[in-house]
């Protein structure tokens, strides 16, 4: 098989039967055999439904992974990946933001460039408010800063990769998965291209701020111990400045004369120490926690059923 593309769905009932059509229209003049992978992530809606109408209906070759429950778009690309069988892969959303010719240029690409492993699309303009966009490149500043792998801002998930990629990416079975990082850090030649993004056909985005932000945090920890090493830095920070405080207390004592504050400064430096500790703390508790879990080796997802179209018989 040449091409196997990888659809996460989580509530995406009225999105599944477009970007079915979308990927027909598009390969349906070109010779690649391909297939469609849906993941089911533990919708609430009627996205199984439709993809089980769809199923019965579609005169290709799709395939359903049925989650038993939400376990995350994370999860859901990683039952892509294993599900798939094509020479290329390729990751597309439901929403129909990406569109499948898209996909269609990265294999002709690959084809056309063996040196490369993979294509990987971004967005030149992103379309969103300007406090997301300033944020997002202070985070890519951030990690690129703190880690040993590269992160190309404004790089998506829409990407092809050829199979021994998709492997190696398989290889990597950590829990906490953060695919981006994931991509970049198993290495390869990958060549970046530029798409537009359209409009969600229906529906609302599932990225919430507050998502976002764990996203990126779930980033940041994965790929670097740097907030380690700042607990470390602001505790010598700590011990610095209140030798510089017992230094001029003594001065003020003994040079001027004065008594210094008592009842209000020993509860505000309470206060700041205290804060300081349960900080670092904080820190220490999210890497001690991945670890925890890890070690309960628990599957990445757990797949309820696994359904094919009538053209796999």
């Amino acid at each position: 098989m040449k091409l196997s593309m990888i659809i996460p769905c989580y509530n995406e009932e009225d999105n599944v039967f477009l970007i079915h059509n979308a990927i027909e229209d598009v390969f349906k003049k070109s010779r690649i055999d391909y297939e469609i992978i849906f993941i089911n992530d533990g919708s609430n809606d009627n996205t199984m439904n439709n993809l089980n109408r769809l199923l019965d209906e579609t005169k290709e070759k799709v395939k359903v992974v049925n989650f038993s429950r939400n376990f995350g778009k994370e999860a859901a690309i990683y039952a892509g990946l294993k599900e798939s069988k094509g020479e290329f892969v390729s990751l597309i959303d439901a929403d129909m933001q990406q569109d499948p010719k898209y996909v269609l240029d990265m294999v002709t690409f690959l084809d056309n460039n063996k040196e490369y492993d993979s294509v990987a699309l971004y967005q030149e303009k992103r379309k969103e408010g300007k406090l997301i966009s300033f944020l997002k490149k202070r985070f890519y500043k951030f990690i690129n800063k703190v880690t040993d792998t590269k992160f190309v801002e404004n790089a998506s998930d829409f990407r092809t990769f050829r199979r021994y990629m998709v492997d190696s990416i398989l290889s990597m079975q950590e829990y906490f998965r953060f695919s981006k990082g994931i991509f970049s850090w198993v290495g390869f030649n990958t060549f970046y291209m530029p798409y537009e993004v359209h409009g969600r056909a229906t529906g609302e985005s599932k990225w919430t701020f507050r998502k976002l932000v764990k996203y990126a945090l779930d980033g940041i920890i994965s790929f670097t111990t740097a907030p380690l090493r700042i607990a470390t830095y602001v505790g010598i920070l700590s011990v610095f400045t209140s030798f510089i405080y017992i230094i001029w207390i003594l001065i003020e004592k003994f040079g001027f004369n004065s008594t210094p504050p008592g009842y209000a400064t020993i509860v505000v430096l309470l206060l700041l120490f205290g804060g300081i500790q349960l900080f670092s703390l904080g820190i220490i508790g999210e890497y001690l926690g991945r670890v925890y879990i890890e070690s309960k080796r628990r599957p990445i997802y757990i797949s309820k059923e696994v359904r094919r179209s009538k053209k796999y018989d």
